[in-house]
């Protein structure tokens, strides 16, 4: 039975923690309390409020920073609620951490910080006055049932930049794998743009800044935890394998329950991770010991990222 005492669904893989899983991974965590080195962070979760840790952080050992802050909604966090301000403290709160994380980063490394429509534009200004703005990405998070009297909000900003003009991207590490609705030939029959395999007609495709082909986790994914505002782990592979390389630091100042560290260990990335919330590190660490078993990432298959819900011939959906 999970830590909640709720009694699950047969069919339900939410990762729960029993109470002697939660000693045993209590005992990985680590706290800052001095400057440290970068490797005695790396691959370790650091349960702590950013705040606090923040100072004692090493100089550029990071070579991919992914930031998923508490939106600017009042939100319960297993017991901590972040509360809802206007634009302009919200602003200044980003500012009063955002500007201190640039010293960890290497020359060429880049950031991609997570917001949604209320907190993007704050996002915006702040991380422009840090970097180089790339471009903003939108995913659908198709999830909820929506409003009576309002328009669903069903995206997620993503704003991509970069500590400098020289910065990785890797294009043909994440296109997207659609299928051929309309299959097109020449006049010698031959396939225009688009090839025939086990799984049916598809067509490999250039990533665009609109992500429409992401699920975000439920109750019947393996993945799956009981935080709010879980991120896809394809979400994350999109991100760390367009801008990493094998063994590259990627560091995740919000960690929430550890899917950035576990993807990145999934990629044969090296990473760190900070978390306030016990729980949350304690999850991270069962995460990254199931990863250790399966390093399969839902969605992603055979150097390509597939269409959501895509049904291939074996019959298991591309989530």
């Amino acid at each position: 039975m999970p830590e909640s005492g709720k009694e699950r669904a047969k069919r339900n893989k939410t990762i729960a923690l029993s109470e002697a899983e939660r000693t045993e991974y209590r005992a990985r965590l680590i706290s800052l309390a001095a400057p440290m080195e970068a490797e005695q962070l790396l691959n370790r979760t650091v349960c702590q409020n950013l705040f606090e840790a923040i100072d004692y952080l090493p100089d550029e050992f990071v070579d991919l920073l992914f930031i998923d802050p508490p939106y600017n909604l009042t939100k319960n966090f297993n017991g901590q609620t972040f509360n809802r301000m206007n634009h302009r403290e919200y602003a200044e709160w980003l500012d009063g951490w955002f500007g201190k994380l640039m010293r960890i980063l290497k020359p060429g490394a880049t950031v991609y910080i997570c917001g949604d429509w209320r907190s993007s534009h704050s996002i915006f200004e702040i991380a422009s006055s840090y970097l180089n703005v790339i471009n903003r990405i939108t995913w659908e998070r198709e999830k909820g049932r929506g409003a009576l009297s309002n328009w669903k909000n069903a995206s997620e900003d993503i704003w991509h930049c970069t500590k400098s003009t020289d910065y990785k991207f890797y294009v043909d590490r994440v296109k997207l794998k659609r299928r051929v609705i309309a299959p097109y030939r020449t006049a010698h029959g031959v396939p225009k743009d688009w090839a025939e395999g086990e799984d049916g007609k598809y067509r490999l495709t250039h990533p665009s800044n609109l992500w429409t082909d992401l699920t975000v986790p439920f109750w019947s994914m393996a993945e799956n935890t009981d935080h709010p505002t879980q991120k896809p782990e394809k979400l994350l592979a999109k991100i760390i394998l367009a801008s990493s390389d094998e063994r590259d630091v990627v560091f995740d100042p919000f960690g929430g329950a550890g899917t950035t560290a576990v993807v990145a260990k999934k990629l044969n990335r090296q990473f760190v991770t900070v978390e306030i919330d016990e729980s949350y590190c304690c999850l991270t660490e069962k995460r990254l010991r199931l990863a250790e078993q399966d390093a399969s990432i839902q969605g992603y298959s055979d150097g390509v990222f597939w269409e959501r819900n895509t049904l291939p011939r074996s019959g298991q959906p591309r989530l």
